[in-house]
């Protein structure tokens, strides 16, 4: 093989090797089907069971305000209740504590570490309804987590915490919220790690599978923690793009020229 050859075959190769095929950036690609339409049945979520540190926003409504008005944070606190900001939330909410109990005024300790939000709000207006009020005040509960909170760290454009004032998010709206993944990010792989009252679960999931959507990790859960690994084209250096990959070659093969002449004269 003459020189030139060899060059040219070494330039193919690294092109090859170091360019992001698009493949591997495409979303939820239906990777068994030859049509263009494509039904997946998602799987359904299972609702959240509270754990400890869960902060709840706790709402009691009647007929008469003031009848429920003691039932309340002061009136120091219920000043910032349009404050959705998460430091508000967090001041003006429930915290469930290491007993799994939350300590409401008047109510006192009430214990949710397990129950889903609605077995909460049952909870609660069974509660109000046989200790303090007759079934005319119209007692009416709303109980809420604080924000959805996760955490996203990794090839990602915003790492840190998030937090979404929503019932349910899936890891396609979490990754958008974070600025979605960098053209270097793996999303073959993505971790998600998960607490659960039994023990620490960790599950990679491919986001280029349309098949994705029926995995039990596609929708969050309060307090997950997802993980974006980097492709290995990052620590290559060579470039994202064909573009790149070729000015990365130049410069190097340029380099190398000016070194061999040097050495010569």
């Amino acid at each position: 093989m003459t020189k030139n050859g060899f060059y040219l075959l070494f330039l193919i190769s690294t092109l090859f090797t170091s360019c992001i095929p698009v493949k591997d950036l495409v979303y939820l690609q239906d990777k068994g089907a030859s049509g263009n339409e494509t039904t997946v049945s998602a799987v359904e979520s299972k609702p959240y069971r509270l754990q400890v540190n869960d902060v709840l926003s706790v709402d009691i409504k009647a007929i008469d305000p003031k009848l429920v008005a003691i039932f309340k944070p002061s009136e120091s606190a219920t000043l910032g209740n349009n404050d959705k900001s998460e430091s508000g939330l967090y001041f003006n909410g429930f915290t469930v504590d290491d007993h799994g109990n939350i300590r409401m005024p008047i109510l006192g300790e009430i214990n949710v570490i397990g129950y889903t939000l609605e077995e909460v709000r049952l909870k609660i207006e069974k509660k109000l309804q046989e200790e303090y009020f007759k079934a005319e005040a119209n007692i009416f509960v709303t109980v809420k987590l604080a924000g959805f909170r996760y955490t996203i760290n990794g090839e990602v454009g915003s790492t840190g915490t998030k937090t979404l004032y929503m019932e349910q998010v899936n890891i396609m709206e979490a990754i958008a919220n974070a600025g979605d993944i960098t053209t270097v990010g793996n999303r073959k792989a993505v971790t998600i790690i998960r607490q659960t009252p039994t023990g620490v679960q960790i599950n990679d999931i491919d986001l280029t599978d349309v098949n994705v959507i029926k995995s039990p990790y596609y929708y969050l859960q309060p307090n997950d923690y997802v993980y974006v690994k980097p492709l290995k084209q990052k620590t290559w250096g060579t470039g994202q793009t064909g573009i790149q990959s070729i000015g990365s070659i130049v410069t190097l093969l340029s380099l190398a020229t000016t070194i061999y002449l040097l050495s010569k004269n």
